[in-house]
């Protein structure tokens, strides 16, 4: 058989070899990065979130009456991080920057002090919600400008891992551009924390503000999370040294049809499942204006059989509501205060380990968080 000449200008020879451009990555921190992410996702351990910007923890602090000043707010975070024992309860803590670098009366940074309670130290890094135009009225999140630089800085402070927060709002759709600037930007952040050896938390909340049912809740939290994870992978993010904050997938706050712990763990399981890779440490659930018992209640209906990650808490609200109430700004009522803080640290701990007994809570563990639009 031969070909003819016509044929024979159609063939062409293939190349004896072509440039592969594939890229391998090998972070400098890969190895720290994936230690901090178990260290946090450790057994019967969760996170404190204490990263409250200074309004609002003036807002906190306002609840209670007393003044926002920075020695108030330096006296009420020294109360949570030198609470004896807090260490078997809490692996870790975000912080605001103010904290970072702040010490407690008697000259010790707050750092070292966390250190010697085994609690891993975390730094807030967004710059918080500002209006996203052409939207339905929803927020985009600021910070990336500078964030390497910010995040080589809060390292050498000594922080090992950090929080974005955006937030997405199904009242308000949400909307293609909200809902991938969202994704993307917590990609970004992500990759940018990991390149200066910090353990990026993923935060992309879906609010609790609205009257969507359950499945809708559930068919939000599915798309922000698909894309979220699309771009972490384009942005080349090693999920084994990450953590993620999700909300927990729950009926919208003003829905008539509740759910009770084991409905909102067996959606939440089920979203997660479908989204999230087994190579991710750990899921560190926000409590999103639940109350106290409510949020551990369904902490502990999601640990009632076995998880492909650790499934715990990264809690501000529901871990300190009691404590503040107790404290009052008085320094008499310091160790009745670091005792409410135990109290809810053990209960969480319990239910990271699917163990927690709900009949010894006081009715004002039961008492709703929820602040619609809530910011931090």
């Amino acid at each position: 058989f031969a070909l003819n000449a016509s044929s024979a200008k159609c063939v062409r020879a293939a190349p004896a070899s072509r440039r592969s451009a594939v890229a391998v990555r090998a972070g400098k921190y890969d190895e720290e990065l994936i230690k901090t992410a178990n260290t946090i996702a450790s057994k019967g351990r969760g996170i404190l979130a204490m990263d409250e910007s200074n309004a609002t923890c003036g807002k906190r602090l306002d609840s209670i009456g007393v003044e926002n000043t920075e020695e108030n707010r330096r006296a009420y975070r020294e109360l949570l991080l030198t609470t004896p024992g807090l260490g078997e309860y809490i692996s870790g803590a975000i912080l605001f920057e103010e904290t970072l670098y702040q010490s407690t009366k008697d000259g010790k940074t707050f750092v070292d002090v966390m250190g010697e309670q085994g609690i891993v130290p975390g730094i807030k890094v967004d710059k918080g919600l500002v209006p996203l135009v052409n939207s339905n009225g929803e927020s985009w999140c600021m910070g990336l400008d500078g964030l390497d630089k910010r995040c080589a800085e809060y390292y050498k402070a000594g922080a090992r891992f950090s929080k974005w927060r955006s937030v997405i709002s199904i009242p308000a759709g949400p909307s293609i551009i909200a809902q991938r600037d969202c994704a993307y930007g917590l990609a970004r952040y992500a990759a940018i924390a990991q390149s200066a050896g910090l353990c990026p938390i993923v935060e992309p909340e879906v609010m609790l503000d609205g009257d969507q049912d359950i499945d809708q809740a559930l068919e939000a939290a599915q798309n922000i999370w698909a894309e979220t994870f699309k771009y972490m992978a384009d942005n080349k993010v090693m999920f084994e040294g990450i953590l993620l904050k999700p909300a927990m997938v729950t009926p919208g706050a003003d829905c008539p049809h509740k759910a009770g712990p084991e409905k909102v763990a067996e959606y939440t399981l089920k979203m997660l499942k479908r989204r999230v890779p087994p190579a991710v440490p750990g899921i560190m659930f926000l409590s999103g204006g639940q109350s106290e018992l409510e949020s551990t209640l369904n902490l502990n209906a999601m640990n009632q059989s076995p998880n492909p990650w650790h499934v715990s808490f990264s809690y501000a609200r529901a871990l300190q509501n009691t404590v503040l109430k107790t404290w009052q700004g008085k320094a008499e009522n310091t160790e009745a205060a670091q005792a409410a803080l135990i109290r809810r640290a053990m209960a969480n701990s319990a239910a990271q380990k699917g163990e927690y007994d709900p009949s010894k809570e006081s009715a004002s563990a039961s008492e709703g968080m929820y602040e619609k639009g809530y910011v931090y």
